[in-house]
């Protein structure tokens, strides 16, 4: 007799994956284009590049760079200062201002202290976009090299001005900076690259292709490694994250490097990178609250360091959701009485059709405020700056906390109680019984 046939168990369907997101590699973005000629804009406005080509690099005068804190800006800071050395200035002649902690080059003491040092001609570089008065109030010539989102005539008067912000790709400044002194002295490029890639993946990530249209840097990668330029981007970005904000070791080490073998092995910034990297752990896990509608996520956090940009990238490439757009990270620690934050798109909404634009964002739920005494004024203007991607400010507590609540953070929807019928009712049967009672 033949035995009975095994039936074997079946195993329930599996569940269809979702998607992988698939983000465009960043050289890839769209180029704006010349509607008469059809040649790509890029990295700049033609105009601004050869107005910019035609200021005075080669006069002995006093000359100030003011470039910003952090890897792109001071890079951007050391290969103008080594261009201008090259075409003749003499070092005694360069002076370098380094803003304060939790400053910018537009708030008065900034502007006093930039004054003092009798500039004839004033670099800023790096430092953000906006509307303002002249660099300082004495007589001088001013060249802004950004990349920063500017809205038109956002930059202070009498400056000339090169921005890459409406030309994508968006270049960092210190590749802006790199393709205009390379243009003045060409042989300079060998001597330039490695900070212009340092500074570049200081603010465009460590795994960015240098393809077309950037420029090619194999002879530079074939020389100094990926992992020695990256590792320079944490070095120099660490001095100016720790509570002590120590930028001119950061400055004064970049200047001198001749290699990134130099910063890697530098006692200072290792240290000060020890700091910041047990202040970043420290602070990584604290829980998150969303907006009502899930579209935002804020992590609030209390510390001396400036941790909240890394944290707000760490959860932005950490977090899955079909809803979320912008994660931020409130620092309420940084500056006394002030609330510093940083926003950046969450990667899952990074392939979406129409871009998250974090500033226009910002600046519409303080439009939508319905405070009597126009909220939107009182966060000031470092409220909403940076880029359409990578967005942030300062504001008071205060305003602050009006913030989180016209964006609704933390509220949940109410639950919907289900309609409980009478037992051995079921939900139809109930709807059907609620019908014949008012017939």
């Amino acid at each position: 007799m033949a035995g009975k046939r095994k039936v074997e168990p079946t195993s329930p369907p599996k569940k269809p994956k979702k998607p992988r997101v698939v983000i465009p590699d960043y050289h890839l973005t769209p180029q704006v284009r010349d509607s008469e000629t059809g040649e790509a804009i890029w990295p700049a406005p033609q105009t601004q590049i050869d107005r910019a080509k035609m200021y005075s690099f080669k006069a002995r005068k006093r000359t100030l760079i003011v470039p910003d804190k952090d890897a792109d800006g001071l890079t951007s800071g050391v290969i103008l200062h080594r261009t201008l050395t090259h075409l003749g200035l003499p070092p005694e002649l360069i002076s370098v201002h380094l803003v304060g902690k939790g400053s910018n080059v537009h708030e008065e003491v900034e502007r006093v202290t930039m004054a003092s040092y009798n500039p004839a001609f004033i670099f800023v570089l790096d430092q953000g976009s906006r509307k303002a008065p002249p660099i300082i109030d004495a007589e001088h010539r001013g060249l802004i090299i950004d990349h920063h989102f500017a809205e038109a005539g956002g930059f202070p008067e009498n400056a000339v001005v090169i921005n890459a912000c409406d030309c994508p790709p968006v270049v960092t400044t210190s590749l802006l900076t790199y393709f205009l002194c390379t243009q003045l002295h060409p042989e300079l490029g060998a001597h330039l690259d490695w900070l212009c890639a340092v500074g570049t993946h200081g603010d465009l990530g460590n795994n960015l292709k240098w393809k077309e249209p950037f420029p090619n840097m194999n002879d530079m990668f074939n020389f100094h490694s990926r992992k020695a330029i990256n590792e320079c981007v944490s070095m120099i970005n660490a001095p100016r994250r720790a509570a002590s904000y120590d930028v001119k070791s950061a400055w004064e080490t970049l200047l001198a490097a001749k290699t990134p073998s130099v910063i890697v092995n530098n006692p200072t910034l290792k240290a000060a990178r020890l700091e910041v990297n047990q202040e970043v752990e420290k602070w990584a896990h604290t829980a998150p609250k969303f907006s009502l509608d899930g579209k935002i996520c804020v992590l609030r956090i209390n510390s001396k360091a400036q941790i909240h940009p890394v944290i707000a990238t760490r959860w932005a490439g950490y977090l899955k959701s079909e809803k979320l757009e912008i994660v931020m990270c409130a620092n309420e620690g940084y500056l006394p009485d002030r609330v510093n934050f940083s926003c950046r798109v969450a990667k899952s909404a990074k392939a979406r059709d129409e871009p998250v634009n974090i500033i226009r964002t910002l600046r519409s739920f303080a439009e939508s405020s319905e405070a009597p005494d126009a909220l939107k004024d009182r966060l000031g203007e470092s409220y909403a700056r940076g880029h359409k991607e990578a967005s942030g400010g300062v504001v008071g507590k205060k305003e602050f906390e009006e913030l989180m609540e016209v964006m609704r953070i933390g509220e949940k929807p109410p639950k919907a109680k289900p309609y409980k019928g009478p037992k051995g009712i079921s939900p139809n049967q109930t709807n059907l019984l609620n019908f014949f009672k008012k017939h």
